[in-house]
């Protein structure tokens, strides 16, 4: 069992050359005794965005806070807190920050989909 704050973990830059402005929180996982799946909140500061990519699996996110766009295949969507998407497999998807504040979500992927 765990218990915690969002706000007492500590972001991890996405390290790829496709973001910008991007960083992860993991929540919780299999280190903390959720079997086969990731929890994590992604931080897009402003002008930030996620890589523009697709994957072999799904996820799931709810937003948090801010404002925010996600592409899904050709589609732009506009997104807010209270929010959410589920985005398919294989499907081309980016995330970027819209505001002039923060915007964070919660994604769930399996775990094979946490880097």
């Amino acid at each position: 069992m765990i218990v915690g704050n969002f706000k007492d973990l500590i972001a991890k830059p996405i390290a790829s050359p496709e973001a910008k402005n991007a960083a992860m929180k993991v929540l919780v996982s299999p280190a903390e005794g959720w079997e086969g799946y990731v929890m994590r909140a992604i931080e897009l500061d402003p002008e930030g965005y996620s890589p523009k990519h697709q994957h072999n699996w799904p996820h799931i996110n709810y937003i948090i806070e801010g404002k925010g766009t996600l592409l899904i295949g050709d589609t732009l969507h506009e997104l807010s807190a209270g929010g959410y998407a589920y985005v398919p497999a294989n499907t081309l998807h980016q995330f970027s920050n819209a505001g002039s504040v923060p915007f964070k979500f919660i994604c769930i992927v399996p775990e094979e989909g946490h880097k």
